[in-house]
């Protein structure tokens, strides 16, 4: 069977989600090997992807429901990864891994023990994709900073006050999708009503 509209999976929108999806490993084992160059290369892409797959998507009529869940999932995973990584070369403080790290946590803790359906999660909002942004552009910056040792301190600083402030947003998009997930049925209602 044919798939038409929202169900499409093979679009290219979906195809730049999936590679972004395969990068995440990539580019975890660059930055920990201390391989700065080529992971700062890795992630620019990737982040460029982002905006590219969503520009092709409402350009060209193949927003998906599949390509709605790829692409917050891709956001998530290369986030954890870059704060991971980044913390483990001692490129950032462990607090602010820790408070970006929480917040996803948070979430999926809801979401677990509320039983609530991929499909109900609430879409991304405008102060999601600003600190989504925002960090996407402090971790390339952060790694800049060991791969152009002359701006070395100022490029360092930079990332990190963007990275606090991407955290911040993050913290502030979480608490806005926090009343969306407890309005979602929990999974035990939503089993009783079938009966």
């Amino acid at each position: 069977m044919t798939r038409t509209g929202l169900d499409r999976i093979w679009t290219v929108p979906n195809a730049i989600s999936f590679l972004r999806l395969a990068c995440v490993p990539l580019f975890y084992w660059l930055l920990v090997t201390g391989q700065d160059g080529p992971a700062l290369t890795v992630l620019i892409i990737a982040t460029a992807s982002d905006f590219v797959d969503g520009y092709i998507a409402r350009t060209f009529n193949q927003v998906t429901t599949l390509g709605a869940l790829l692409d917050p999932a891709s956001d998530r995973l290369f986030i954890a990864a870059s704060v991971v990584g980044l913390a483990v070369r001692g490129m950032i403080p462990i607090p602010l891994l820790v408070a970006i790290m929480a917040r996803d946590v948070l979430l999926l803790t809801v979401v677990l023990v509320r039983g609530v359906r991929v499909r109900d999660f609430p879409r991304v909002n405008l102060v999601g994709k600003t600190a989504t942004f925002v960090l996407f552009v402090a971790f390339p910056v952060i790694v800049l900073s060991h791969v152009m040792p002359s701006a070395a301190i100022s490029l360092a600083v930079i990332g990190w006050v963007l990275g606090s402030s991407g955290a911040v947003l993050y913290w502030v998009a979480g608490f806005t999708y926090l009343p969306a997930l407890a309005r979602v049925p929990a999974r035990r209602a939503r089993l009783l009503k079938r009966i």
